[in-house]
């Protein structure tokens, strides 16, 4: 059936054909911008559809990795086009990403979830070792190469960078093994008394609508990443416009690659599946840094210029703020509006402090 879900990938590929290379004018970047929302949002219907064929915890993974894919695509195309002023666009996006996965969309979540149904559950187990997982990927790639003295600067050496990227996949690859065999139950949603819950009772898709999906997905994803690559002009001159430092286009990088698991995650809360939401979540934050670091490493072969991924000291702060809360709403296995609002303070401190460091 021709639906604006079907339709919008489609729409979207041929804005990216007939855009691509090309300076563009105030009403053409409104035209792409919208054809990049409705692409967007196609994206999270056909990972939701493939992701109900496939079940939890394997659902949560199609959209992390996806995600992941965008972001890895649009850093290494911005760093290969702006050069040495890029060098820290890596890990500005990540610990952005980290920031708004781990206070945005658990902090939302917690948030829906808690409104709706008043006292919320989920599996402390699973949830404990996204974030253990998630900690030591922040604190190894982007807070020790503040401390090391290979190179001048929040700079990691050839072998330093070599070795993060080793252990990002070895510890990404242990977690997936986790979720996804040894451990499932971990990762599955839970009812107030810590109860699994029932499968959602609607039958799953077909192989056909399936398959479709997928491939309306790859092409989803194909335009979000194109279109995003020819608004970046638009996007870097609007930050400059609006007296901003350079480093918030890691912000708005993240908060465009992130908008699919954010609605992925809220609707998910909407149904009580909080759990999903915290899938969702941790398990994009953790495969922003665990794929994404390997990815900037081997890209490092051809890039211009360092490659600077330790953060400042206030960054710093705000992450390990970030880590204290988060243990602190991951243990009990519940949360109410209270632990979904302290998250949301912390995103809105981040952001302000992204524009006014």
């Amino acid at each position: 059936m021709l639906t604006w879900t079907t339709l919008s990938p489609v729409v979207a590929l041929v804005a990216l054909v007939l855009t691509w290379g090309h300076d563009l004018g105030t009403a053409p970047v409104l035209v792409v911008a919208v054809a990049l929302a409705a692409a967007v949002l196609a994206a999270v219907h056909h990972a939701e559809v493939v992701a109900h064929r496939v079940g939890e915890p394997f659902g949560s993974l199609v959209l992390a990795v996806a995600v992941t894919i965008i972001e890895v695509a649009l850093i290494v195309t911005l760093m290969v086009s702006g050069g040495k002023e890029t060098s820290t666009l890596a890990r500005d996006t990540v610990f952005a990403a980290v920031m708004i996965t781990c206070n945005g969309i658990v902090g939302l979540s917690l948030f829906v979830g808690a409104r709706k149904y008043k006292l919320i559950s989920f599996n402390a187990e699973g949830a404990g070792a996204a974030l253990a997982t998630v900690t030591t990927l922040a604190v190894l790639t982007m807070v020790v190469p503040t401390f090391t003295t290979g190179e001048p600067g929040p700079e990691f050496t050839s072998g330093q960078l070599a070795f993060a990227a080793v252990i990002s996949l070895v510890l990404y690859g242990m977690f997936v093994s986790t979720q996804t065999v040894r451990h499932r139950d971990f990762f599955l949603p839970v009812g107030k008394q810590g109860e699994p819950l029932a499968d959602e009772h609607a039958n799953p898709p077909s192989n056909r609508e399936t398959y479709l999906s997928l491939g309306l997905l790859l092409a989803s994803l194909v335009a979000v990443v194109g279109l995003a690559k020819v608004e970046s002009p638009a996007i870097e001159s609007a930050v400059a416009a609006a007296g901003f430092p350079q480093s918030f286009v890691g912000v708005v990088i993240a908060l465009l690659v992130l908008l699919p698991e954010t609605l992925a995650a809220v609707r998910a809360a909407q149904r009580n599946r909080i759990q999903i939401s915290l899938n969702l979540a941790l398990g994009s934050a953790m495969a922003s840094i665990g794929l994404t670091i390997p990815a900037i490493a081997i890209a490092t072969i051809w890039l211009d210029g360092p490659l600077l991924l330790g953060l400042g000291p206030l960054q710093m702060v705000l992450l390990g703020l970030t880590v204290l809360v988060s243990v602190l709403t991951v243990v009990p296995g519940r949360a109410t509006r209270m632990q979904g609002g302290v998250h949301l303070v912390l995103l809105a401190a981040f952001v302000f402090l992204a524009v006014n460091p």
